[in-house]
C-alpha cells in the first residue's frame, strides 16, 4: 500500500513542476501517473547501473556527478515521453536539472512520510 501511495504522491510532485519551472510541461494526472511510473522504473534499472559504471568519476567529483547522472536520467524519461506522445516536455538541461532535484526532495518526503506511519 505504501509504495501505491508514494507513486500517487510523486505523481502530484510532476503535475506541480510546471508551476515551479518554466521549461516542464505536463498535460494531465494519468500522464504524471505514467510518467512517475517511468521515473521509478529508471531509477530501479539503469540508475544503479549507471552509477556503477561511472563510480570513478563520482568520487573524483565529492558526488556531485550524481546530480548530473540524476538530471540526464530526468532529461531523458522525458524525452522517452516525447517519443511516446504521452504529453510530458521538458525544455533545456536546466529545467530537467531543477526538475530531477525537485523530484528527488519530493520522493525523499513521500518516503519519510510514508515510512512514519508504522
Amino acid at each position: 500500500m505504501r509504495h501505491i501511495a508514494s507513486w500517487i504522491l510523486i505523481s502530484f510532485a510532476f503535475l506541480l513542476l510546471p508551476k515551479v519551472i518554466p521549461g516542464i510541461a505536463i498535460t494531465s494526472f494519468s500522464t504524471a501517473l505514467i510518467i512517475a511510473a517511468l521515473w521509478g522504473l529508471v531509477n530501479v534499472l539503469i540508475k544503479p547501473v549507471l552509477h556503477l559504471i561511472l563510480f570513478p568519476i563520482t568520487l573524483l567529483t565529492l558526488g556531485l556527478s550524481s546530480i548530473l547522472i540524476n538530471a540526464l536520467l530526468f532529461w531523458g524519461v522525458a524525452s522517452l515521453a516525447g517519443g511516446l506522445n504521452i504529453g510530458f516536455t521538458v525544455q533545456g538541461f536546466m529545467p530537467a536539472l531543477l526538475g530531477s532535484l525537485v523530484i528527488s526532495v519530493a520522493t525523499y518526503l513521500a518516503h519519510k512520510l510514508l515510512s512514519s506511519e508504522d
